[in-house]
């Protein structure tokens, strides 16, 4: 199924996500993570894409595992950074051949040695690359506190109407820890006539320490509220886990009440959470 016709659909949806191992021997548990998440019959599930393509070939058979042998709508991450065309169109023909249907296209994180490759600058050209490729149906990110190297949010919305002509037929947000925050955005992309779907890009914390340095990187903000509850409870890793799953479903009913009606998690391979994220929303997303 293409996620366009999901996102159609006058119902809530609950995604989840997972990410390919770095190494051969990491492979079994990443694909039982899969497995175990799949399980869930979430409405769909995506599956990134390593720095470099680094994880490219692992991308594209856990993707197809999901797909077709786990029964669950599969969107694989590409990026183009540092890539060439050559490198892209390779990866499409992949996919294709898997039978994969949706790509989140991204241009990725330039590596600390520079770019590799030189034929694409943007996440634009990269869509306009699976436009012409055909068959796909093409996502994008969007960043609600603004992309950390945009000098303004201004700006960066420009860039995200620019994914959208080239063909970008829906959005998913990076994390954020203030709904408010994401209801504004919303608001000025409607303004300036940017009316795909939005989809948002909840990360459940489960490891205080790990989501400073995320933040920071990323440009997040962290709410006081939030602040709180890490110091209280980052030395304690159960009660961190609750609390962390608890803070990621009061943002998910909050938003499924204010009318966002798509939801993705960055479950981070870890199906226990997946599943008491699902189990905390059983009513609600049946719609």
């Amino acid at each position: 199924m293409k996620l366009s016709e999901l996102f159609a659909k006058d119902k809530p949806t609950l995604s989840f996500e997972v990410f390919p191992p770095k190494t051969h021997d990491l492979y079994k548990k990443v694909e039982e993570a899969a497995h175990s998440i799949a399980a869930l019959k979430p409405d769909y599930m995506s599956v990134t894409y390593g720095a470099g393509g680094g994880t490219s070939e692992y991308t594209v058979s856990i993707a197809e595992r999901i797909k077709n042998q786990y029964g669950v709508p599969s969107l694989a991450h590409l990026t183009c950074v540092s890539s060439t065309k050559e490198t892209v169109r390779a990866q499409l023909h992949k996919l294709k051949e898997a039978g994969i249907e949706n790509i989140l296209a991204l241009r990725g994180d330039i590596p600390k040695e520079g770019r590799l490759a030189s034929d694409y600058q943007y996440a634009s050209e990269l869509i306009a690359e699976i436009v012409e490729t055909g068959g796909f149906c093409i996502g994008g990110a969007c960043y609600p506190e603004g992309h950390i190297e945009c000098e303004s949010l201004e700006e960066d919305i420009v860039n995200i109407g620019r994914k959208v002509e080239a063909g970008c037929s829906f959005l998913t947000t990076q994390m954020f820890f203030n709904n408010d925050i994401l209801y504004s955005y919303i608001d000025k992309l409607r303004k300036k006539g940017i009316f795909v779907p939005i989809v948002a890009g909840i990360m459940p914390i489960t490891n205080a320490k790990q989501i400073y340095r995320s933040c920071e990187l990323s440009g997040t903000v962290l709410p006081k509220r939030f602040i709180r509850i890490a110091e209280r409870y980052g030395d304690n890793p159960d009660a961190m886990k609750q609390a962390g799953i608890a803070y990621a479903t009061e943002q998910i009913i909050d938003l499924y009440a204010n009318g966002v009606k798509n939801v993705h998690v960055y479950s981070m391979n870890k199906p226990d959470v997946a599943q008491k994220i699902q189990a905390n929303l059983s009513e609600i997303i049946k719609g």
